[in-house]
């Protein structure tokens, strides 16, 4: 391996031996004139006989010919008295260690192939300086031990369990599995989480998946190429061999890897989790991407302890940061930092200072460690004339689904109130069923009660067959059980239930019953997913710097703010399946990443179902909800047209959209006549489709059936006529749900009527709807706090806290290459909802007082274009954007600078002629075209464009016509319309397409398709064949454009904005509490009649 005459010549000039690895990759010796350039004390007038301190490596020699370790090795043979000698692989292996070379003090480390037991044995024999202890290295190889290590060392670390697959201790092999968790000798681990081989040798780290969220597992590996996971559809965990299970850590998609020299060093990297997609971000020389963060104080401790429990002074050990909090979970020992020359650096005089500390002394070597300050103080860059944008939240309505689907039914059984009592009902009054055992149990019941009307024919209960065995039907969809997409709700009525519509008996019964609400539909639709998925990689260019090609990474603002961990991401949403799925699907596109959208989704999307954020129970309305809900049912059960008082009853603010639908309407129960017409000619021309043997296998969209299409038809038809003939206009959203589903997505059935039906039922909707949520100002202010005080207060808190948040990944300044603002973030808050909660918050900003509209034009003219919108619709987005002027006095109020930004998301049938005109998105970030940077900061702006934002006067706006507006090239504007309309903006011409398509199957829907369809447009362009590509065909066929944002208001101030949130949130919190006190004072009420009655 050594070329003999070089070693001997070194031996015999009594030069100090070490070797190097060339940049071809192959170990050579240091010359003559490297080491006069290393050591000068080597000329000829020095003298022989001065002491030098000998530093061992040995190690396989893969690691010791390394480039971090050539760099750092090269550094530490400038200290004058350290001379450096790389054992020789061979005689680490083949020779005994008495033959080993002489040192002073030794750096040894295990690897694969390493013989850690002769290195033991070489330490007794020869006493050297240990820079990392080798007898505890052997435990650094079994994960159970480094657990218990950190525990007694009282460092956090995850909640975890360890199963011993041992024949001698059966009593540490105890493994029950359930769908979604184990139990590990009585340890319960809830989906998600971790598997890890006891073995710190082994990779094959696996990550278990909820039902929930999908299920499956990810599957983690040391990196192979590009990839360093890969998910896979097996829920079950490995039956053969040892492993700790964890609680799964959600670090929103980032791992921090510590790097310690010494129990006062520690230099931290953040790098993508290789959970999240599998696919390790590499920089252009093929290296992975990884970012110096600082640490905070408490992280420094847990380094020093990490270094000093397992004496281990270079060690490397894997930080979560989760919640708040730090944990540790690995510990690699010896590692170093690659690709860093601050690092290597300070490696070295770390290592050297140590060396020369502990045995200059004992050689007599004059020698004093040199006084420097650790940390230099950073001074920050100032932005001159330019804004910086601080901080984007996002408030988004879900993605395009199924139609959501309820039944409600009022259960006296004994079986419903044993069931109710198991699951802990009585504590709340209310009981929410969702996971597959609890799902099973009602269908037992459902099952039962049914087989005993066959036997009893018992006429109490036959009242309710039809309800028993829809609710059967109902469950036994699918063949399996999922928590997303079906769930009963049980609800406690001490005197039952009030008469409300016909769905209930018209004979009222005394006594307490249970009313159960039977939901399912509102899956999230492949095209919601592509929805999302391209509304987040649009959503980049809310970003500076984040113009340009829509799919290059290179030059995208936010990818860059994201990859050099300068951007605090944190994605909440409601606990629906739609909502959570929308919410990862965004986030695949807004990031770049690959793969499912499982890893995805329990990596960065936090459940916010605490204290109402993000949810809220539609079943338990407010007074004021019922009030309104009731006085609508009023007003539109008259056979009369509308008269002038009922325009001024209905529509009180005047508002356009409501005026114009009841324009259409003209008399409401005629229109729910016709309404209700068209719906049974529906019922009977799928029958008829039913019928015919050509339709026996036809396959409707999102795999549903024609059996499943005339179900949800028929039960609409029958709920939407009450009995006593009267309408139940609670059903009308439900119809207008209906239609516009299958007028987007089951059009191929070419059903007679439907775009009339669609018609009407729009109108209607467009006044329940809205109203639903308050006829007057005052109600839909009341409403709006019932629903989202919870998150108009998090929103406020997410605008104070900009500056304030310890737990986001800073970036280290004295580590930044290529990164010209270390120190400065964007905060990026993203809530995915349903529709209560946009309702709600558009209705505070719009009648909250957060300006008065008679003196604000830029105010009047946005209320005029919000009370224009007719619908909210899927992917509905209320952003608001905080900008910070470096140049003003912090305790200005121009300082900080408020936008407010909103679109009605997708388009609906037939929208173009009709939608409202807006004024376009005019953030700070695009109207600047002369950035100038300030001469005193300490960088070019010019080169860390992506970071900034333009500091510009808010805009004199003009009412323009939509089809005349000027777009910005690159602007959030131009972005959406060229990627999600059909404009042929972005389409290939004629001859192109039909080469692309060349060899698919002459269908002419297919072929037309692509002409239309910028998604499987663009997968055409990269190179995927036709018949794959478009085997997703029906996954994104006709899927909506989506309206582009609009800007509501672009000179708000901080505290304009801070004084309004928290007005509203005062008198919120006031009618929370009477509120409240009325419930306390009913439920009081209540226990005491039970108590009185039991006594009885």
């Amino acid at each position: 391996m050594f070329d003999g005459d070089s070693t001997e010549m070194s031996k015999s000039s009594g030069l100090p031996r070490l070797l190097i690895g060339s940049e071809g990759g192959e170990s050579r010796e240091l010359d003559e004139r490297d080491m006069r350039n290393i050591s000068g004390h080597y000329g000829e007038d020095e003298e022989e006989s001065e002491r030098q301190i000998v530093v061992g490596i040995c190690s396989m020699m893969k690691k010791s010919k390394s480039k971090p370790m050539t760099e750092i090795l090269e550094r530490l043979c400038k200290f004058e008295y350290i001379t450096v000698d790389i054992f020789p692989e061979e005689v680490i292996l083949n020779e005994p260690v008495e033959k080993w070379p002489l040192c002073d003090c030794l750096i040894s480390f295990h690897s694969k192939g390493f013989p850690l037991d002769k290195a033991v044995n070489y330490a007794k024999l020869r006493n050297p300086l240990l820079i990392n202890d080798l007898n505890m290295q052997y435990f650094i190889q079994d994960r159970r031990e480094v657990y218990r290590i950190l525990q007694e060392e009282g460092i956090d670390l995850p909640r975890y369990a360890v199963l011993n697959r041992d024949p001698d201790r059966p009593e540490e092999c105890n493994l029950v599995e359930s769908e979604d968790h184990v139990e590990v000798n009585g340890e319960v681990f809830h989906k998600p989480f971790v598997e890890k081989p006891v073995s710190a040798e082994d990779h094959n780290v696996y990550i278990y998946y909820p039902t929930s969220a999908g299920g499956g597992s990810q599957r983690l590996f040391r990196k192979i190429g590009s990839r360093s996971s890969v998910y896979s559809p097996e829920s079950t965990v490995r039956k053969t061999g040892s492993y700790i299970y964890e609680e799964f850590m959600p670090t929103d998609g980032t791992d921090v890897k510590v790097y310690t020299v010494g129990p006062d060093y520690a230099h931290a990297e953040a790098r993508k989790s290789p959970a999240l997609d599998g696919k390790v971000e590499r920089d252009s020389e093929g290296k992975e991407i990884r970012y110096p963060v600082m640490l905070t104080a408490m992280e420094k401790l847990v380094a020093r302890k990490v270094c000093l429990a397992f004496k281990q002074t270079v060690c490397g050990f894997d930080l979560l940061r989760a919640n708040g909090h730090s944990f540790v979970c690995d510990v690699n020992g010896f590692s170093f930092v690659k690709n860093s020359m601050k690092y290597y650096d300070d490696c070295a005089k770390v290592l050297g200072n140590m060396v020369m500390r502990e045995l200059a002394p004992q050689f007599h070597i004059p020698w004093s460690i040199p006084m420097e300050a650790e940390d230099i103080p950073i001074v920050p860059t100032t932005s001159g004339t330019m804004m910086e944008l601080r901080c984007v939240i996002a408030v988004i309505r879900h993605g395009d689904r199924t139609p959501k689907q309820k039944m409600k039914m009022e259960v006296r059984n004994a079986l419903f109130f044993d069931l109710f009592e198991k699951y802990g009902g009585y504590k709340n009054g209310k009981l929410k069923l969702k996971k597959p055992k609890q799902l099973q149990e009602v269908l037992d019941i459902a099952r039962q009660l049914l087989a005993e009307l066959v036997l009893h024919n018992d006429c109490e209960i036959e009242e309710k067959k039809s309800k028993l065995e829809q609710l059967k039907t109902v469950l036994e969809m699918y063949g399996h059980f999922s928590g997303i997409n079906r769930k009963v709700q049980l609800t406690y009525m001490p005197n039952g239930q009030p008469k409300a519509s016909s769905e209930e008996e018209d004979v009222l019964k005394e006594g307490p019953s249970l009313l159960l609400v039977l939901k399912w539909g509102g899956e999230l639709t492949p095209a919601g997913r592509v929805q999302a998925e391209e509304l987040g990689r649009a959503f980049r260019c809310m970003y500076p710097g984040g113009q340009g090609d829509y799919a290059g990474f290179p030059g995208c603002g936010l990818l860059r703010l994201h990859s050099t961990y300068r951007h605090d991401l944190k994605i909440y949403a409601s606990d629906e399946g739609r909502v959570q799925m929308t919410a990862a699907a965004f986030a695949k596109g807004l990031l770049a990443l690959e793969g499912e959208l499982t890893p995805i989704l329990v990596q960065m999307v936090k459940s916010a179902n605490m204290n109402g954020l993000l949810d809220s129970d539609s079943d338990s309305l407010t007074d004021c909800q019922q009030r309104v809900k009731a006085r609508l049912h009023e007003i539109m059960q008259k056979k009369l047209d509308f008269s002038e008082e009922d325009y001024n009853k209905l529509a009180p603010t005047g508002s356009p959209s409501l005026v114009n639908s009841m324009e259409v309407i003209v008399n409401p129960v005629r229109t729910c006549d016709r309404v209700h017409t068209l719906i049974k000619s529906l019922t009977c021309q799928i029958c008829k489709r039913l019928e015919d043997p050509k339709s026996a296998d036809l396959q409707l969209y999102h795999s549903e059936t024609l059996e499943l299409m005339l179900q949800r038809w028929s039960k609409l038809e029958r709920d939407f006529r009450m009995k006593n003939g009267r309408y139940d206009i609670s059903k009308i959203p439900d119809i207008y749900d209906c239609v516009k589903y299958d007028t987007q997505h089951n059009s191929s059935l070419d059903l007679e009527d439907t775009l009339e039906l669609f018609r009407l039922s729009r109108a209607l909707a467009d006044i329940i709807i809205p109203q639903e949520y308050g006829i007057t100002k005052a109600e839909k202010l009341d409403i709006a706090s019932a629903y989202c005080l919870p998150l108009v207060k998090k929103i406020q808190l997410d605008l104070q806290r900009t500056h304030e948040d310890e737990a986001v990944n800073k970036l280290h300044p004295l580590y930044s290459r290529g990164v010209m603002s270390p120190g400065r973030h964007v905060r990026t808050r993203l809530y995915f909802t349903s529709e209560s909660h946009v309702h709600s918050l558009l209705n505070i900003f719009r009648y909250g007082g957060l300006l008065d509209e008679q003196k604000d034009e830029q105010w009047k003219q946005a209320i005029d274009y919000l009370s224009a919108v007719t619908e909210l619709n899927y992917m509905t987005q209320i952003v608001i954007m905080l900008y910070e002027d470096n140049n003003k006095d912090p305790s200005s109020e121009e300082r900080f600078h408020v936008e407010l930004h909103f679109s009605p998301g997708v388009k609906g049938c037939k929208d173009e002629d009709n939608a409202p005109m807006g004024f376009g998105f005019r953030p700070a970030s695009s109207e600047n075209h002369e950035k100038q940077t300030d001469p005193g900061s300490l960088e070019d702006l010019s080169q860390d464009e992506p970071d900034r934002a333009a500091l510009t006067e808010p805009i004199n706006i003009q009412r323009k016509s939509p089809l005349i507006r000027s777009r910005k090239a690159g602007s959030m504007e131009s972005f959406l319309s060229s990627f999600h309309s059909f404009s042929p903006i972005e389409l290939l011409d004629e001859h192109q397409v039909v080469k692309l398509l060349a060899g698919l199957s002459a269908h002419p829907v297919l072929l037309h398709h692509p002409h239309h369809c910028s998604y499987h447009l663009r997968l055409l362009r990269a190179g995927q064949k036709p018949p794959e590509c478009l085997s997703g065909f029906e996954g994104c066929s006709l899927v909506p454009s989506i309206y582009p944002l609009e800007t509501l208001h672009n000179s708000l101030s901080l505290k304009q904005v801070d004084e309004f949130l928290t007005t509203l949130c005062k008198n919120g919190s006031e009618t929370q509490f009477k509120r409240l006190k009325c419930k306390w004072t009913n439920a009081f009420t209540f226990i005491i009649t039970l108590v009185l009655k039991s006594n009885l």
